[in-house]
């Protein structure tokens, strides 16, 4: 399965906050919300959401290819994805600017308050996909993820000429998208990804009613938190999985991407979409028990002995013969 996954590669700056952001709020007094957190440690890890979801699927053998605008400070991150199974040959490098930054602070119920650094992401709709396509072939399935919103219009505009299967994913652009950009945007999607706060959103920006975003979808997948995730569609379908027990909760940042990647290689296998949800929960529980969004380890043997503790011996001798030993 050629798979492309299209957004923002970044740096993260991690905080941590000993406390709870809400303990800091003053009922009546939000509009004028003026706060500063002193934190407890600051680490800078490899992040961006494109990235993120292809180096999970790097790292379960899979081989993506990375559609991204990244920085003239790109060489060392660039090494690091293509070590780990990723296709960075077509990422375009911009010549002025550094690759984008993300700076978030989590409090002590893991709540977090982020800002966002384009910097070279901005340059993200210069990129042509048909060009890159013409080198690795047609794209079985193309993942939109965050990105320069001017890019993920176009990408998605493209796919629905071209009938290229697309997954949507918005996610952190929501906020800074129209209603209208967002229609356009996941109107046909294979696969729309979202958590339960960005469905609200979406449909408050876009008008339409839960129903209506459904049916503009083959398949809606929504993530739930600590309760797992579910997957349906307009057709009738519905699964809800459960998360696997963490066995620690260090940090969230990169928990939804990492899902991404675990559902995304589950369609690759041709596997059910229960089993992708399950993959994508449990890829989502390493990266929760780790500071940063690349730093999770696992070996087959340990990946589906785990996965058979979360769901069934049955579950995991489906899943054996595709993760790597």
């Amino acid at each position: 399965m050629k798979i492309g996954v299209a957004g923002s590669v970044g740096l993260d700056h991690l905080m941590s906050f000993n406390g709870k952001f809400t303990d800091s709020f003053v009922t009546g007094s939000l509009e004028k919300i003026s706060l500063s957190f002193l934190v407890d440690s600051l680490d800078v890890r490899r992040g961006g959401c494109a990235a993120n979801i292809a180096f999970g699927l790097g790292v379960l053998g899979l081989n993506p290819v990375l559609i991204a605008a990244v920085g003239k400070d790109w060489p060392d991150y660039e090494a690091w994805l293509s070590r780990h199974g990723v296709d960075t040959s077509h990422v375009l490098v911009s010549q002025s600017l550094y690759t984008a930054h993300f700076m978030v602070t989590t409090d002590s119920d893991l709540n977090q308050i982020a800002s966002f650094f384009p910097g070279a992401m901005s340059e993200a709709r210069n990129i042509e996909l048909s060009p890159i396509m013409d080198k690795t072939g047609r794209f079985d399935l193309l993942v939109i993820s965050p990105d320069d919103p001017e890019a993920m219009l176009r990408h998605s505009e493209l796919c629905r000429e071209l009938g290229i299967a697309f997954a949507a994913d918005p996610s952190q652009q929501m906020a800074r998208m129209s209603g209208d950009e967002i229609k356009a945007l996941i109107d046909g999607a294979a696969y729309l990804f979202m958590n339960e706060y960005e469905l609200a959103l979406a449909m408050q920006k876009t008008g339409w009613s839960d129903a209506e975003i459904l049916n503009r979808v083959k398949i809606r997948v929504v993530t739930l938190g600590s309760k797992g995730a579910k997957v349906e569609s307009a057709a009738g379908e519905f699964v809800q999985v459960a998360c696997p027990k963490e066995r620690s909760r260090t940090d969230p940042t990169g928990v939804g991407d990492s899902f991404r990647s675990g559902f995304i290689a589950g369609l690759a296998w041709g596997l059910s979409h229960e089993r992708c949800a399950q993959i994508g929960a449990l890829i989502a529980t390493y990266v929760i028990e780790t500071t940063g969004t690349q730093e999770y380890r696992f070996n087959g043997d340990e990946f589906v002995e785990r996965f058979a503790q979360s769901y069934s011996h049955e579950a995991a001798g489906e899943i054996a013969a595709h993760i790597k030993k």
